[in-house]
């Protein structure tokens, strides 16, 4: 309740409150990914190079001064669907196991609820903003979806083979930061490579 007005008022703002809240972020997902994976100079390189690109590329996606600020809004709505029909469709159908050895609580009916709910969600975004939004931006979302999740369960398996089980403290009863935007880091990532392999923004092509 507290972070997410938060992050929604700096994407609309961005400049220097923007920028300085991702490098905030950028700081305590390095501490939190040090208290994971210890002093281990093989794994801190892959954590800094990870967090780094994450970090650069929620600053390279918002400077674009047309789409900056609805891409990423796009963005945090792809990853809260998938989050949140994640978590409901996985407790109220349940179900087989997505993967038991890294997170024993994911289902697949999660997985896919997730990927329909974040598919759905982006679409909605894009289509608040310009109605002629179609099928091809639904199924694009629902890929991001997949990428957010898939983010979710890179950190899960990194935590599982340190043997902790929340990446902090910073939010009381959540853990830590990363295990709220983990999928967050992954998606932003991947989305920046995407429009660089495009030579623009994905999203205006596929609209």
């Amino acid at each position: 309740m507290v972070l997410a007005p938060l992050a929604l008022a700096s994407i609309s703002y961005g400049g220097l409150f923007y920028n300085v809240l991702i490098g905030v972020m950028g700081l305590i997902l390095l501490s939190e990914w040090f208290n994971i994976v210890g002093h281990r100079p093989k794994w801190l390189g892959l954590g800094a190079v990870y967090i780094a690109l994450a970090v650069w590329a929620l600053w390279k996606l918002r400077i674009d001064p047309e789409w900056g600020a609805l891409t990423l809004f796009w963005l945090v709505g792809v990853v809260w669907g998938a989050d949140t029909g994640g978590y409901v469709f996985g407790m109220t159908i349940g179900g087989p196991k997505l993967a038991p050895a890294i997170s024993p609580k994911k289902t697949w009916s999660g997985f896919v609820g997730g990927t329909l709910t974040g598919a759905l969600a982006g679409w909605g975004v894009i289509y608040y903003a310009r109605p002629d939004a179609g099928v091809n931006l639904f199924v694009f979302s629902g890929l991001m979806a997949v990428v957010s999740q898939m983010g979710d369960l890179f950190e899960s398996w990194i935590k599982r083979r340190f043997d902790v089980k929340d990446s902090g403290n910073i939010i009381p009863g959540h853990g830590g930061l990363f295990d709220r935007v983990d999928g967050l880091v992954a998606t932003a990532i991947a989305l920046v490579l995407i429009n660089f392999a495009l030579q623009g923004n994905v999203l205006l092509w596929l609209s």
